[in-house]
This record gives structure tokens, sequence and C-alpha cells, in this order.
């Protein structure tokens, strides 16, 4: 179910209604309701997978009751089958042709001609997620950080929570599991937080993103056809389209959540206001980042390793972080190229250096520095961007090369920059201090203007059809 459907604005004010007044009286009931509503929820996008899903779910819930009761050698053992057990499942739903195909134009090239069998199924929606929170899961087991629910339905609420089970955030159970064992009562404060993070998530999707959606689409299809100033600012708009889709996608997964009395951590933190990218990183799909970083770089041995180790390191999660985003070349060099960006701020210890505050945040506007370094980052933020969009590298190399052709022509596209994008910067500017402290005029006759003027403009931009990009992943 999409959050932008009209479905969903049916199930969410049912959903609200039967649990804060029909079954507000029980925890047990409410989590039940809940679960129950978030497998309808995955099912109303394809019924096939939710017997996946509760599998998956199944497994990691047993897994982690075996992994605490049994000895240490069992332990491992338990802990390495459900590691493998999620990666199986990802490698068979989302990885498996990808490799087949590798490895016959492999063979191909060697002389050997190979047919092979490709699985003709569709990827399972949210499966990179919720099979993170399983190993997730039984990992923090594993290292004694928490300790396992017996109760199915709280386990199956953290894995399948339907606010968060499609994109993200990839929620920690130390976070989610304690407040959904936890009675909860209506909070009205919540509630208007919750609703005035959904309304800037449905606006920075259906009307920024979903506008800026069609001409990105012309020019990576055209490119050969436009000029250079034309793809810069093609590329550019897909900048703007994918943060405003996939942070408004978490926006609204958080303001969901909020009206449930759920807190899910924060996914995004204005990344575009970032003086490096090490700091883009801090503030980029947050939840997916600290989840490489606890599981695959720590583990690896970090940064307290020697010097060509923690480049290894790095390396490994960039290029991890790229191929779980999908089964194609381009995400991977689009990995390499984060990985390459990165690597001289480790080798000069420059890293944390923007680990802690925000941009010009003892005063009202930036510095000739602090710009300097935002628009750098968003240059080369932005040319990674380029082999994140393209279907193939061929198409990712060529549209970079078109970007030298005739600069000295305007770009032929309407700008729509003004429109969209410029107000969106000066109301995340105004609030970058705390991704969370969205608000609206005091006055009440204003603020209620606002309310229906955006309610207005998202009917009249709303498409039914339109899905979210992370919704592949």
């Amino acid at each position: 179910m999409l959050f932008n459907s009209f479905a969903f604005f049916v199930f969410l004010p049912v959903m609200f209604v039967l649990y804060w007044f029909v079954f507000n009286k029980s925890l047990k009931v409410q989590n039940i309701l809940v679960l129950l509503a978030s497998y309808f929820f995955y099912g109303w996008f394809d019924w096939r997978f939710v017997s996946l899903l509760i599998l998956s779910t199944l497994i990691d819930y047993f897994f982690g009751l075996w992994v605490h009761t049994c000895n240490e050698r069992r332990k491992k053992t338990y802990l390495y089958l459900s590691i493998f057990n999620n990666l199986i499942i990802l490698a068979i739903f989302k990885y498996y042709n990808f490799f087949v195909n590798e490895a016959a134009t492999f063979f191909s090239h060697t002389g050997f001609n190979v047919h092979p069998y490709l699985i003709n199924v569709a990827l399972p929606l949210g499966i990179s997620f919720y099979t993170f929170h399983g190993m997730s899961y039984v990992i923090d087991i594993y290292r004694g950080q928490f300790k396992p629910t017996k109760n199915f339905v709280d386990y199956a609420m953290f894995v399948c929570f339907f606010p968060l089970l499609v994109a993200g955030p990839i929620e920690r159970a130390s976070h989610l599991v304690p407040q959904v064992q936890k009675p909860r009562t209506f909070n009205y404060q919540q509630s208007v937080q919750g609703l005035r993070l959904m309304l800037w998530g449905f606006f920075k999707k259906i009307v920024i993103a979903d506008n800026l959606a069609p001409i990105v689409d012309d020019v990576y299809k055209n490119y050969h056809f436009y000029n250079g100033a034309t793809i810069m600012l093609g590329a550019v708009y897909f900048s703007f389209q994918i943060y405003c889709d996939f942070s408004g996608y978490s926006d609204i997964a958080l303001g969901t959540a909020k009206l449930f009395g759920f807190e899910l951590l924060s996914n995004f933190k204005f990344p575009y206001f970032s003086r490096n990218i090490a700091e883009f990183w801090r503030r980029w799909h947050i939840s997916l980042s600290s989840w490489f970083r606890d599981y695959l770089y720590i583990p690896l041995g970090g940064a307290r390793v020697s010097r060509p180790k923690v480049i290894r390191n790095t390396f490994v999660i960039f290029l991890v972080s790229g191929f779980w985003h999908g089964a194609n070349w381009t995400f991977i060099i689009w990995g390499l190229i984060h990985a390459l960006l990165f690597i001289p701020l480790l080798l000069s210890n420059k890293n944390r250096q923007f680990s802690t505050g925000v941009v010009a945040e003892n005063s009202a506007f930036p510095n000739f520095r602090e710009i300097a370094g935002m628009l750098t980052t968003f240059l080369f933020v932005t040319l990674a961007w380029v082999f994140f969009r393209a279907p193939n590298l061929n198409v990712a190399i060529e549209f970079i090369k078109q970007m030298g052709h005739n600069l000295n022509q305007l770009p032929k596209l309407r700008s729509f920059f003004p429109i969209y994008c410029l107000p969106l910067l000066l109301i995340d500017w105004n609030f970058r201090k705390d991704e969370r402290a969205l608000a609206f005029p005091k006055n009440k006759l204003i603020r209620y203007s606002v309310y229906i003027i955006m309610f207005f403009v998202l009917v009249y931009y709303s498409n039914d059809n339109s899905s979210f990009i992370y919704f592949q992943f």
C-alpha cells in the first residue's frame, strides 16, 4: 500500500480509530491489531510475499531465542545460520539473476556459451530492510546487547511495523521493542507533530519529487539531444528528486508512527547542507550507514587497525552499501565514488571534522568557507547520483560526457528550481538544527490557512500510481 494512495487514506484513519478508541484497553490486542494491519499493508502490494516475510520473521525469532539460551559453540553456529538465512533470501530474490548473468558473460569471454536459468519473479518489497532488521536482532543478542523477547507478536511488530516495513528507517531492537512492550497512551502533541511531519513529507514527495520526476526521466532518456547545461540541470533535479522522495517517505513513516505512540530513528538530517562527504553520510540514510558501521565496519576492525586495513574497511562498507541498493554495476560504482571521496578525508584525519553541530550553527548565514564546502560536496554527490540513476554504466558515462557539450547554450528545460527547490532549501535551512522541529505559524488563522493551502496543493498534484524510489531496494 502506497503512502500516497487513496487506500492508505482510508486505512490510516480506520486503524487510528480502532487502535485508540476500540482496542485501547489491552496492549496485547493493540499489538496484534498493528501486526495484522502491517501484514495487510504489505499484502496490498503483493500477497504472495507475505508468506516470505512471515517465514523470515519466524526463523530469526527462533534463532534469537536459541542464541540466547545455548552454549557458546552452538551460539555462534546459530548466529551464522541466521546471517546465512537472511543473506540467502537476499541472494535468491535480489541478486541471483545478476550473479548468474555476470558468470555467463565471463564464461562467454572464455569461449563457453552458457544459457543461465533466471528467476522470473518480482523483487519482494522491503526485503533489504526486513532482512537487516532480523540480522541486527540476532547479532545484538549474540553480543549480549539485547535480550530476546519470548513474545512472537512483539518481535514481529519490530520487523513488520507498517510505517517502516517497505523502505525503513532500519530500526534497532533495543530502540523499538521496548516501545512495543510498553503501554501507550494517546498524546495529542505527539500526534500533532506526527501529522505535521506527514504533511511536510507528502508535500516533498507529491509536489516536489513527483513534479521533478518526469523532467529527470526525459533528460536521462534523451540526453543525446540536450546540451551540457540542460543535462547538468537534469542531474541537479535528480539530486532534489531523490532527496524529496526518500526523505519525504521517512517523514511520513516517522509521522505515522507518532500517531500510534512510537518514535522511530531519524533517517535524514538535511544532507545537502553537509560541508564534506563524511558529514553527508552522517546525514543521509542514517539508519543504513549506522547499520553498516556497527555490523560491518567495526567488526572488520573499524579505525582501530592499521591504515591500509582502515582504507580496506572503508572501501568494503561503501561498495557493500552500493550493492545493497541493487544488483547493478551502477550502484557498485556509485559506492566506489563515495569511497574515493571519503578516503582523502580519512588520510588527513578530517573525516570527523563536522561530527557535531551544524553549518552556520551560531549565525543565520554560512560563511564563504562553509558555502564552498556545501557547494563542492553537493557537486560531487550530484555527479555520483548519475551512476545511481542511470540504467547501466554506458548510459552513465555517456551522460557525464554529454555534460561538456555546448556549454555556451542555456538549459532547454523549464526552470522549476525557483518553484520547487528554493522554498525547500529555505525551509530546511530554517530547521537545520533539528530535523523534527518542523513548526507552522503560531497564529491559529495563518496556521490553518497554511494547512488548507497545502492540502489542496497535494490534492491537485496527487497521483495514485506514483511509487517511491526506494521501494525498488
